[in-house]
């Protein structure tokens, strides 16, 4: 692994990219699975400190906010200090919030570990994309971020498994010290298979580190997540949120300003010239914007209306993401040969027809028939998720793959977290236009409220199908390169 040329395409290392995946692919699943675990630990957590579930939901906002805020500035930190570096660093810190995590003896310790532990996930994730399309060669880069998109796919189809099953027998503790041993496992892999000269290109002059723009980034994200998740329930018309739109925008502002001015900006906003890259992104977000949809109103649907047990719901949940594994591989291989874009379209494409179907579902669908739609989902978001990855990636310097890849991260939470908001938002409206103000709880016992559900329901699904049209018609716009000319690119850097 000695070449310095990250993405050249040598055959000489066709063994040592499967090892630098293992490296990566191990803490993909290892993140995703400690995501989906505290899924369904969560009441238990709750009980174990004595607080209402809704203050327990900050154990998994504040990683989420975490990740999200600190996923850029750390992908572009990797680019300049090397890539390898960050990795460990990540893993080491992910292990050591995972232990204070199972030792924690108070909710605010709790907390405060969560944050450890997710400071040291958005180190590792926002270098792992990076990574990857450092060690596989352009025209083999859908396989690799296909084969990261299914190991992402194992940890979240996992994760409620093995908690259901743990948390029959053990304290939710268990869990995080499983988190620390597997963690372990995936350092060692990392620290003697990951050569620091292949996995991240030298630069000719070392530029500093964009603080200013960092900074910036990190305040714009906290900013918007927390905005358009509104914890707190405020009104959107309240003088807070007035004030919180405001901020949002202003910093939105001073970042592009900073950033266009910047003689080394943590992210090369000029990237957006290229209509490739610009439109992946805005497909890319809508995308997920659409998916989230499906995580969040399914298993109400199932548990809170129909009434089917949460095992039961799960069925779904976990066929779609088999369904996101399976897709992503053979997209990601075929993309490599045939090209990105008739993926990413027919992808698009099918999550509206996908979506229009949720829409015409209710309270009567059979399981069989809800489950056997998520597994669609699943396959068409696989179908353009890598891609659509791997067409914008392929649009920068091998330099900038770390903070890109970071990026295209940062795009997927930011519509998974807007996509949450928004269907939370519709169905909550539709639900108290017609009266019904009630807890998840009380809809199937609630004369009335299934309808009111599932009217709003109807309505979520036909605005995401609506955003699925307009993904679609950003992918005809796409025009990635061949990866034949990508590699060429790639190799002249």
């Amino acid at each position: 692994m000695g070449s310095g040329r990250p993405g050249a395409g040598s055959r000489a290392g066709i063994d040592d990219k499967w090892l630098a995946f293992a490296a990566v692919g191990s803490f993909f699943v290892i993140a995703v699975l400690g995501l989906t675990m505290v899924f369904v630990a969560l009441p238990a957590m709750a009980d174990d400190f004595g607080v209402t579930l809704k203050a327990a939901s900050w154990i998994v906002i504040a990683p989420s906010l975490t990740i999200s805020a600190l996923l850029l500035p750390f992908g572009r930190l990797a680019d300049l200090v090397g890539r390898r570096r960050v990795h460990l660093a990540g893993l080491a810190l992910f292990a050591v919030g995972a232990a204070m995590t199972a030792l924690s003896t108070s909710f605010a310790m709790l907390l405060v570990s969560r944050v450890v532990m997710s400071i040291g996930g958005a180190l590792a994730e926002s270098v792992g994309t990076g990574i990857l399309v450092s060690v596989f060669p352009a025209a083999e880069r859908g396989k690799a971020i296909g084969s990261q998109t299914s190991a992402v796919a194992v940890g979240a189809a996992a994760g409620p498994l093995a908690a259901g099953i743990a948390l029959e027998f053990l304290s939710w503790r268990a869990l995080f010290w499983l988190l620390v041993g597997l963690t372990a496992v995936s350092f060692a892999i990392g620290v003697r298979v990951l050569d620091e000269e292949r996995i991240t290109p030298i630069e000719r002059e070392r530029q500093p580190f964009d603080l200013t723009g960092a900074s910036l980034s990190l305040v714009l994200v906290v900013a918007f997540v927390l905005t358009v998740n509104n914890p707190i329930g405020l009104a959107w018309s309240s003088a807070p949120m007035l004030v919180a739109i405001v901020l949002v925008l202003a910093t939105l502002a001073a970042f592009v300003w900073w950033e266009l001015r910047s003689p080394h900006p943590m992210l090369e906003l000029r990237f957006f010239a290229d209509p490739t890259f610009a439109r992946g992104i805005i497909a890319r977000t809508l995308g997920f914007v659409v998916n989230a949809a499906v995580y969040i109103l399914v298993p109400i649907l199932l548990v809170s209306v129909v009434g089917v047990s949460e095992s039961r719901a799960g069925i779904a949940v976990f066929l779609n993401s088999v369904g996101l594994g399976v897709a992503a591989q053979f997209a990601g291989r075929l993309s490599d040969r045939w090209g990105a874009k008739r993926f990413i379209v027919s992808g698009f494409a099918a999550s509206v027809v996908i979506m229009s179907v949720f829409a015409w579902l209710d309270q009567g669908s059979p399981l069989w028939l809800v489950a056997s739609v998520a597994l669609a989902a699943g396959l068409s978001t696989g179908l353009w998720n890598v891609p659509n990855n791997a067409a914008i990636i392929g649009t920068v310097p091998p330099a900038s793959y770390g903070v890109v890849g970071a990026f295209t991260n940062l795009a997927r939470n930011v519509g998974n977290v807007f996509g949450q908001a928004a269907v939370a938002a519709i169905v909550a409206g539709a639900m108290a236009a017609r009266g019904f103000d009630i807890p998840l709880g009380e809809i199937a016992d609630t004369p009335g409220a299934a309808d009111a559900f599932v009217d709003g329901w109807r309505l979520a699904f036909v605005v995401m199908a609506a955003l699925g049209v307009l993904s679609t018609l950003a992918a005809l716009l796409m025009s990635p390169p061949p990866a034949r000319r990508q590699e060429a690119a790639a190799s002249r850097s």
